[in-house]
């Protein structure tokens, strides 16, 4: 059924008053344009609207929307709950509410409300794990999302679609969404700006995933120098932060520790505020432990109490599946360093528990950690498992050097453990094929 519009509204309410056309514009309207408006031929500034409101006793809203106020305050405490759900790191009941206001046939009267609800939506489904359904929704609202509108929420949309194509293993189609936001920025004269910022860290990690190393560093120098010239702490730090990114798998580990210390600084900086995505501190201090375990060996005991720490905050943040699965795998890398390659493979099992088996980096990095502490423990025979599945997902992925390198060390683990000559071979020419040679 049709909805009422505008006009028809205010016609409705004005008979059931008994006001005239003549009456309801008195003194501040004309009679003219209150019909030219019931006739649906005029729409009325918000102004105008309120002053109507403001005579037919009714609230704006409902003025504009037809949906009566005690609607509009349930649906607005539904959203309420599902962003604090959100924000806990309540991802399954966060998506389920965000449903409730997407399944309220009211809720398409009210655009503002119901582009909340598929955001959160597609937000909370990505926390969950949900890939291939958050994608699908944040094609539709990087469809509809408009840079001139909103420039910060219109990167934030294409930067989450980026991230969740890169998350799923879909590299290319990951490196396109950002690389065509970057040239619509450009475009419209919008390229030092914080969303530049942060949509050319989607680009970079998205290189880094393809193995493309260099136009990486070429970007995160640029991105640096960008962010220094926005001044803008929030830019500065994501700038950093992929420059720490690169600097690791580049395997200039010591320059990425010095490059996440100054992110980890920037995002201490009160001008951050509270603007400052928690998520984002917490996957810098991961990303910095990770740096330190790689770099100083000799401080793994710190960095494994950084990431404890860590795991404790994020238990009870909005982090999603996916952030705690690397937090967990991050920790099982340092209790392999520490000695403890026992602990190491049970949160390394219970990173993949969260992660399932599709094919993502997260998944891959915690069947390598797993590996790694099988070998220690020497259960090799599960060791040459979990890393020919790691090295598949690498593949699978387009993630070529990683999967490259994956090959070559699961090569000389079947050499180590006397295996037969064809399984090595094999993994050497998966190794040589991934390089490109």
């Amino acid at each position: 059924m049709d909805r009422e519009t505008l006009g028809q509204r205010i016609r409705a309410l004005r008979i059931r008053q008994g006001v005239s056309q003549a009456q309801l514009a008195f003194p501040e309207l004309s009679d003219s344009y209150i019909s030219l408006i019931e006739s649906d031929k005029r729409v009325p500034a918000p102004s105008v609207i309120e002053l109507l409101a403001a005579k037919l006793s009714c609230s704006p809203t409902y003025l504009v929307s037809g949906v009566s106020e005690d609607v509009v305050d349930e649906l607005r405490v539904t959203l309420d709950y599902a962003e604090i759900a959100l924000q806990n790191g309540a991802a399954a009941e966060a998506r389920a509410r965000f449903a409730d206001v997407l399944a309220n046939a009211d809720a398409v009267a009210l655009p503002d409300m119901l582009h909340q609800a598929r955001w959160g939506h597609a937000l909370a489904l990505e926390a969950a794990g949900e890939l291939e359904e958050a994608i699908a929704g944040l094609r539709d609202l990087t469809a509809e999302a408009s840079a001139d509108g909103d420039l910060d929420h219109w990167s934030k949309v294409h930067v989450a679609l980026s991230r969740c194509l890169r998350e799923r293993g879909d590299i290319s189609a990951s490196v396109q969404v950002a690389e065509e936001a970057l040239r619509h920025l450009i475009a419209i004269g919008a390229d030092s700006t914080d969303a530049a910022v942060h949509l050319g860290a989607a680009l970079l990690a998205a290189f880094i995933e393809r193995g493309d190393l260099v136009r990486a560093r070429q970007l995160a120098d640029q991105l640096i120098e960008r962010s220094e010239r926005i001044g803008s702490p929030r830019a500065r730090m994501a700038a950093y932060w992929e420059a720490a990114y690169v600097a690791e798998v580049r395997g200039e580990y010591e320059e990425g520790v010095t490059l996440a210390e100054r992110a980890l600084a920037l995002a201490g900086e009160e001008a951050v505020g509270p603007a400052t995505d928690p998520r984002n501190v917490h996957r810098l201090r991961i990303a910095y432990a990770g740096l330190l375990l790689r770099a100083r060996p000799d401080q793994a005991s710190q960095a494994r109490e950084l990431l404890g720490r860590v795991r404790d905050e994020i238990n009870t943040s909005a982090a999603g599946e996916i952030d705690v699965a690397w937090c967990l795998t991050e920790l099982a890398r340092a209790e392999t360093a520490v000695g403890r390659p026992g602990e190491a493979v049970d949160l390394a099992e219970a990173a993949l528990d969260l992660l399932g088996d599709s094919p993502r980096r997260a998944t891959a990095s915690a069947l390598t950690v797993l590996g790694e502490a099988c070998v220690r423990l020497g259960r090799r025979d599960r060791a040459v498992d979990v890393l020919t599945r790691a090295a598949t997902h690498l593949e699978d992925m387009e993630s070529t050097r990683e999967a490259a390198q994956a090959w070559f060390d699961l090569a000389e683990l079947l050499a180590e453990t006397g295996a037969a000559e064809e399984p090595r071979l094999a993994a050497y020419r998966r190794a040589l094929t991934c390089a490109g040679v």
